[in-house]
């Protein structure tokens, strides 16, 4: 089926149909039969392997080791810990029976009443209680700390309202959850995980974010401080794309998690909690892509070049093909994904757009006359600008484009965050400007009071008490009461 780009809706016309025709159009993902739930499609599934080999990596130079734990938690587990509980109470779905029966006339199936369970099992919202069941049998010494454990898994949280790759009932992450034998290093690993994501983000995704620390009424359920990446999307929201949490004693306290120190005397461990999910992909559409479909940073596109051979006739393309298979291989030798699209139940023309639509970084085109001429076509994706190019160095010429894309992706979303923050001082006159859009450096008094009469006003919240930004005491705009810091407030998905 042909695919029409004029069906994709324009930014300017409507951001939010722009997004969920993309998500459709590009062949990322689609809804699924259950409601609130996705099916990730194989194109849209290759980003997301290609951000958790890199996260992977990461953290393993931290450290981390990977481990799986259950899918079903005790629902006793989560009344040990009260603000975690309060926390998600709401999103929990729960499993009350384990078997099903035919009904009486034979044409459906029912529960079957007899089968209940003893005690109610919650699919996981979050691992931190399993998990921390589990770590008192395997801390005893101080000998046994840092443990340092990650999983890749899903999770389930019962959402209201949903929408792909932003806000699913069920997702894909990652949840790493550490012990430690200080508070010291508890928080350091809390931080140096922030940084990680920060990494990540900006060498990898070309998103640029600001890193910070919660308010408290914005903290993961149960933690003492939870720090954040907050990105900017193309309409000034903001997108909280990776969470860091110093979870002090609470869950070990829960748990009875505890270690004999050097002294031989017993302690509670210390712990962090952080992880990012398949949201990233929803960062990476609606930072960087355009009105023809998606732009994607070269070192997460599942196809970095796509070679386009246009021939008349088997001796014409066969010709062609010899003089592109060097290039491919020398490509492909270094490490450069490449597709070469030969086939013959699609015009050119189709073809450009599709593989435009799809974000592939570099496109290399080569006919008859390129054959002659000893030329190809080159087109990439971020600029849409072309160029003709022989053949004397084209695979190092080609690798040149991919990474100063990689950088200029990375240098427009950062120009376009840098030039949508401002400082702000009177609340009437962010009212206003809030509604378009963009990061708001705002004085703060610290008072939940505030901070709900801004979201309620506004829709806007506090996303951090943001690093990197110089300090300066002032007067809250809202109350008119001293203020120690500036917080960053913005609308938000």
């Amino acid at each position: 089926m042909a695919i029409e780009l004029k069906d994709l809706t324009k930014r300017a016309d409507n951001y939010s149909q722009w997004f969920n025709d993309l998500v459709v159009k590009a062949d990322l993902a689609e809804q699924s039969a259950v409601r609130g739930c996705m099916v990730i499609k194989p194109y849209g599934y290759a980003i997301w392997e290609k951000m958790q080999q890199q996260l992977d990596r990461m953290f393993k130079e931290t450290g981390a080791q990977n481990a799986y734990f259950p899918l079903l938690i005790p629902k006793s587990f989560f009344s040990r810990e009260a603000e975690h509980v309060k926390g998600f109470a709401k999103e929990c779905a729960v499993v009350t029976h384990y078997r099903l029966r035919s009904s009486e006339d034979g044409n459906s199936v029912e529960v079957d009443p007899s089968a209940k369970l003893e005690e109610e099992l919650i699919i996981r919202p979050t691992s931190e209680t399993i998990i921390w069941n589990t770590y008192k049998n395997w801390i005893q010494s101080w000998r046994d700390l840092p443990l340092m454990c990650n999983q890749w898994c899903n999770v389930m949280r019962w959402e209201m309202r949903t929408r792909p790759f932003l806000r699913t009932s069920e997702f894909l992450w990652q949840e790493g959850h550490t012990a430690h034998a200080t508070r010291e290093e508890a928080e350091e690993e809390a931080k140096k995980m922030l940084d990680v994501y920060a990494k990540f983000a900006q060498e990898w995704m070309a998103v640029p974010v600001v890193c910070g620390v919660k308010s408290e009424t914005e903290r993961f359920a149960g933690a003492l401080e939870t720090y954040t990446i907050e990105a900017m999307m193309q309409d000034g929201k903001a997108l909280q794309s990776g969470t860091s949490h110093f979870l002090g004693q609470n869950f070990a306290k829960s748990f009875d998690v505890t270690f004999l120190n050097k002294e031989n005397k017993p302690e509670y461990v210390w712990a962090t909690s952080w992880g990012v999910s398949t949201r990233l992909i929803g960062a990476l559409i609606m930072t960087h892509s355009d009105d023809n479909g998606l732009v994607l940073p070269p070192r997460l596109a599942p196809i970095q070049v796509v070679v386009i051979p246009i021939g008349k006739g088997d001796e014409q393309m066969k010709a062609i093909a010899d003089k592109l298979q060097p290039v491919i291989e020398q490509l492909r030798k270094v490490g450069v994904t490449v597709k070469y699209d030969d086939s013959d139940n699609k015009r050119p023309g189709f073809k450009y757009a599709d593989y435009e639509l799809k974000g592939i970084p570099v496109r290399i085109v080569m006919g008859g006359r390129d054959l002659e001429n000893n030329t190809v076509e080159i087109m990439r994706r971020d600029t849409l600008e072309k160029e003709t190019i022989g053949f004397e160095g084209l695979a190092e010429h080609i690798v040149s484009v991919l990474d100063d894309m990689q950088n200029n992706i990375y240098k427009k979303a950062l120009d376009y965050r840098d030039t949508h923050i401002y400082e702000c001082n009177d609340y009437e006159e962010f009212k206003q400007r809030v509604k378009d859009g963009g990061f708001f450096l705002c004085h703060w008094d610290g008072t939940e009071e505030t901070e709900a009469r801004i979201k309620e006003e506004t829709q806007a919240t506090i996303r951090c008490v943001p690093f990197g930004f110089e300090q300066t005491e002032g007067v809250d705009m809202v109350s008119g009461k001293p203020a120690k810091h500036r917080v960053i407030i913005a609308r938000s998905y």
